[in-house]
């Protein structure tokens, strides 16, 4: 299918790739620098050194102090982060099309002459640490962590993102442009940019300021996936409520059924008028938060049922999750809930249209998974195409409860009472 005109991709020298979408009527624009490297290509001495590095690339150039890099957006109104995910690593910016210039030249900067001061290294240890307690002190945060782990373990995917302490007490100086060497080479980076900006113009300013990185022939990690069996896991802590997690591996980002599979989380849990949420919630009053959730990556993906509930009600709510997945399987869903979930997915993709850091994502991403970009129109006919046989299909055997697996983190209660709806013998702690 051809991709619109305002579509553009050019590939340098080594492989790096510049991908556009131009829109005219507006006065702002996204760019970012997509590294495809994350967590699952870390060796395990390396557990976190890519958001690590993430982070330092913050911290000044041959250029510009942190400072400098912290104040180039923000002063003219813009906004400069990053992020890391198993697999991609992106810097971004978003500001008005004026400073495409800028943001470009910033990004290039920290990506090709950052140089780790000793100790900007020794104080952003301490301040990751600190982030990991922050998210070891959110019972939502530690019980999706420990949820993961139990799915991937001993895999890479199943370790945190942000590493682990004595992980990130160990990375020196040399580490640090060692992974990058490894990693951030011409074929494995993405420069995309989406607003009102020209092609040309873009390419000729990637070729001003990113002078070409050393290609080197590397064979990154990619370990096979672990073998995937259901599991139970109970944990417990002084908190006042109980966070349940059930759910299993899932498909890739490429899968042929991933539209029905995202038709079937919405129509389970994904907003107010979801079935959960109406049944668990409104119907029973048995929790706050319930929802159903779905990640994809480029070969496995995981899929979830998250609910917060009270000690007393965590059996009932287990009950009726385990309903839902079996009406699922058993039931077609009626062409009226079908069209309403149709619409809701389609909705939110439009919507998200309206936002340039939107459709630059989506115009990276295309490239990453898919090697070209996909349409809107492509996205549309597949979620209409979806019909409720083949869902109930999919359903019939992805929703087999024998493949769940249940992470439990519940209250810590002095006097012994099982606090999760368990069997005692399933108990455990940390």
């Amino acid at each position: 299918m051809n991709q619109p005109d305002r579509i553009r991709k050019s590939v340098l020298n080594g492989g790096l790739r510049v991908l556009t979408e131009t829109i005219r009527t507006v006065r702002s624009l996204s760019v970012g620098i997509w590294v495809k490297t994350g967590s699952r290509y870390e060796r395990d001495p390396e557990a976190g050194i890519t958001h690590f590095l993430e982070h330092m690339l913050f911290k000044g150039t041959d250029q510009r102090s942190a400072y400098d890099i912290a104040l180039s957006m923000e002063s003219v109104g813009g906004y400069l982060n990053a992020f890391t995910s198993p697999e991609l690593t992106c810097y971004y910016a978003r500001c008005l099309d004026s400073e495409l210039d800028t943001a470009l030249d910033v990004l290039t900067d920290m990506v090709l002459h950052s140089r780790f001061p000793e100790e900007e290294i020794e104080k952003e240890k301490k301040v990751v640490i600190e982030e990991m307690k922050m998210y070891r002190d959110n019972p939502e945060d530690y019980v999706f962590e420990e949820f993961n782990k139990q799915l991937f373990m001993p895999h890479p995917l199943g370790r945190p993102i942000i590493g682990y302490e004595s992980t990130v007490s160990s990375f020196t100086r040399e580490n640090l442009f060692s992974y990058m060497k490894e990693h951030y080479q011409p074929a494995n980076i993405i420069i995309a940019v989406a607003g009102n900006a020209e092609h040309e113009k873009v390419l000729a300013l990637v070729n001003k300021y990113f002078q070409p990185l050393e290609s080197v022939r590397r064979e990154p990690l990619d370990l096979p996936l672990t073998p995937y069996e259901s599991s139970r896991v109970s944990l417990s802590r002084p908190i006042e409520q109980t966070h349940l997690i059930v759910g299993r591996r899932a498909i890739s980002a490429t899968d042929p059924d991933r539209f029905k599979l995202l038709l079937a989380n919405t129509v389970l849990g994904s907003g107010m008028s979801s079935r959960l949420h109406q049944n668990i919630r409104e119907k029973y009053g048995y929790c706050y938060h319930v929802n159903s959730f779905m990640e994809s990556f480029r070969d496995i993906g995981l899929f979830g049922i998250y609910a917060g509930t009270d000690r007393n009600y965590v059996r009932h709510v287990r009950e009726l999750i385990l309903a839902e997945l079996r009406r699922l399987r058993e039931e077609l869903i009626p062409e009226k809930e079908l069209d309403e979930a149709k619409s809701q997915l389609k909705g939110k993709l439009l919507l998200a249209q309206e936002s340039m850091s939107n459709r630059m994502t989506r115009l990276a991403k295309s490239e990453i998974f898919y090697d070209r970009y996909i349409t809107m129109d492509e996205l549309v006919g597949e979620i209409d195409g979806a019909e409720a046989r083949q869902i109930r299909d999919l359903c019939e055997t992805f929703f087999d409860e024998n493949q769940f697996a249940e992470t439990v983190l519940a209250p810590r209660d002095p006097s012994g009472e099982e606090a999760d709806g368990s069997d005692p013998k399933e108990k455990g702690s940390n």
